[in-house]
């Protein structure tokens, strides 16, 4: 079994009951484990003996009694008879990224992303004009319309005409169109270094923001290693670093190919990695190279990145690693993008993260 290090548990104050104090540990457990169940449950076990989470009245057994009965967890197939997460348990892990990651991030309306095009938007600004033909009755400024018909018409002979009616200027929402990259290349678990679940808790996060608060958005997410391939938003928990080189091109290439198939104006592209590109594909036989900023490879992603910004399409690179080599490579595929770029440790990935995607979700359509 893998091994994972683990601080000591510190039970809140705040907390729920006991189910919702292990349920929370559990979802943690279940990221680090890539949802295998009996690995995240023995881990459970092991912290409860050392750290006392439960006691006589409600134990283990209860616990996992409880997840089958609040629909958490379900018996797998004939291929696979042990317990397998539902549903309604990778939407409580999402949630969980989100909260962890995000913070203070709260639930809000749909479409809160604002373009500087005032008009026949959907939220209000604090500009009001006269009525003009055509205008929708809807965006009527009803306070102000009616202080005009009683200034022009006084209160004995009140009446509201078409003259006193004035229009509240609207904001159109920008929709953006975005695409998360992730290495799963085996340097993300180089070293006894786990880079690749806190990777996968800020997809999670990303995913869980986008459908929850900007719901009009897409997001697809896609892997990259060896190949790139897409997948869903409820394999995220289960996603597994590969014994895979890093080919940037090929994400970068199916990246594109998602993105020319929507029609929003607004793209852009995220890509989480540790690390320089160090294969591509030539016909069906790969070229890789380890040692180095190979030219050939290098060439190959600089070349997309310029593709990328002639299509306007940012590209913004989370480099969780701080090599020299690496940094000369993210400089330079920055400048061909015209991008953006951080460094960052894997604890602020998330900040980071969230805070572009407003950035870039808050510029003006052209």
């Amino acid at each position: 079994m893998k091994g994972f290090q683990f601080s000591e548990y510190r039970p809140s104050n705040n907390g729920g009951n006991t189910f919702e104090k292990l349920l929370n540990l559990f979802k943690e457990l279940l990221v680090h484990t890539s949802g295998n169940v009996s690995d995240a449950l023995s881990w459970l076990t092991e912290l409860d003996k050392k750290y006392k989470l439960t006691d006589t009245n409600y134990g283990i057994a209860d616990f996992i009694q409880d997840l089958i009965d609040k629909g958490y967890l379900k018996q797998g197939d004939v291929n696979n008879p042990s317990f397998v997460p539902t549903a309604k348990m990778e939407i409580a892990i999402r949630q969980q990224a989100l909260e962890d990651i995000f913070g203070l991030l709260k639930k809000s309306k749909r479409g809160k992303h604002n373009t500087r095009f005032s008009g026949l938007g959907d939220e209000n600004s604090s500009e009001v004009r006269p009525f003009e033909f055509g205008d929708s009755l809807d965006n009527i400024a009803h306070s102000n319309s009616l202080k005009n018909a009683q200034i022009n018409h006084g209160i004995d002979d009140f009446k509201l005409t078409q003259e006193d009616l004035e229009i509240q200027e609207t904001y159109y929402q920008s929709q953006m169109s975005t695409i998360l990259m992730i290495d799963i290349s085996h340097s993300m678990i180089l070293y006894g270094e786990d880079r690749i679940t806190p990777a996968k808790k800020v997809a999670m996060a990303l995913a869980e923001l986008i459908t929850t608060r900007y719901p009009k958005d897409t997001l697809d997410i896609l892997v990259f290693g060896n190949d790139a391939w897409q997948i869903e938003i409820k394999d995220l928990p289960y996603l597994q670093v590969g014994p895979y080189h890093t080919n940037a091109v090929a994400g970068l290439e199916l990246a594109m190919d998602i993105l020319r198939r929507r029609r929003n104006p607004n793209k852009q592209i995220f890509m989480i990695t540790d690390g320089k590109p160090t294969c591509i594909k030539k016909g069906k036989k790969y070229y890789k190279n380890s040692f180095g900023l190979d030219k050939k490879i290098i060439n190959r992603t600089l070349g997309l990145a310029g593709r990328c910004r002639k299509l306007d399409i940012p590209i913004t690179t989370f480099m969780i690693a701080r090599d020299p080599y690496l940094q000369q490579f993210v400089e330079q595929f920055t400048k061909a993008n015209n991008g953006k770029a951080f460094y960052s440790s894997l604890k602020g990935l998330g900040e980071f993260i969230f805070q572009d995607y407003k950035n870039n979700k808050r510029r003006r359509h052209r």
